[in-house]
């Protein structure tokens, strides 16, 4: 603790990349965790795998009633988001790389600019055949009006929250940017990852192999611990606030 301290005290253009990990405290479980989404159902993954979100119609169902379901709509961000939006103040945050998906550090107050949505957003929904794209609240509308599987009212294709599912590849220019960023950063903070989903994960080699020094903070080990400059396994809506302070 006291040796991420003193390193994320001195850095000038800290990067962060988040995972699922800093807003389980919020009321938005994690994936891969020991009471993550897919560790308590397995089959759950396969709602996340583009393939079959557009071969079976059951898939897309199951899908539309667990984004009506989802937490993520009445969470408020904690005190680890927060704590990333005093860095921002502080003038030391380059950028927020999230692979989450829940809108949360923005809604916390972190410059929307600043926010890379690697995997996408679940406040929006797209139109896999024509692109067209808007916000999620009126497909919401539509599924408690009893609609199981919206199609897009501009061309009738299939509607998909806009999401970066297994089988889609992320945005170009949002990886590019993120790559940038890793190599432009003289620290790299990576909070609530399991650094295990490429490409994101990768940046973390980026970062380090530019130079950057690498703190992580996870309850569970991950594969870069051992490149890691300082690991933290305390609770992040408590220790964050105290690293950035």
């Amino acid at each position: 603790m006291r040796t991420a301290k003193d390193l994320i005290g001195r850095a000038e253009a800290i990067v962060v990349l988040t995972g699922a990990g800093i807003s389980t405290d919020s009321g938005i479980p994690d994936f891969r965790g020991p009471q993550g989404v897919w560790t308590k159902d397995p089959s759950a993954q396969r709602s996340s795998n583009i393939a079959d979100y557009v071969a079976d119609p059951e898939v897309r169902r199951r899908v539309w009633q667990m984004r009506l379901a989802s937490p993520a709509w009445t969470a408020v961000p904690n005190a680890g988001h927060l704590a990333l939006v005093d860095l921002e103040w502080q003038g030391r945050l380059r950028t927020v790389l999230t692979q989450n998906i829940d809108g949360l550090h923005q809604l916390a107050g972190n410059d929307p600019a600043r926010v890379v949505e690697l995997h996408g957003t679940m406040r929006e929904v797209m139109c896999l055949a024509c692109g067209d794209r808007g916000p999620m609240e009126p497909v919401l509308d539509r599924l408690r009006s009893g609609e199981d599987d919206p199609d897009c009212l501009r061309c009738g294709g299939l509607l998909k929250s806009a999401t970066v599912s297994f089988g889609q590849s992320l945005v170009a220019a949002d990886l590019i940017r993120a790559e940038r960023e890793a190599l432009e950063c003289d620290l790299l903070l990576a909070v609530g990852s399991t650094l295990t989903v490429s490409p994101a994960c990768n940046l973390v080699d980026v970062a380090a192999a530019a130079g950057a020094t690498v703190v992580i903070v996870n309850a569970q080990p991950t594969p870069y611990d051992a490149i890691a400059d300082a690991v933290i396994r305390e609770p992040i809506s408590e220790v964050l606030p105290r690293l950035v302070a």
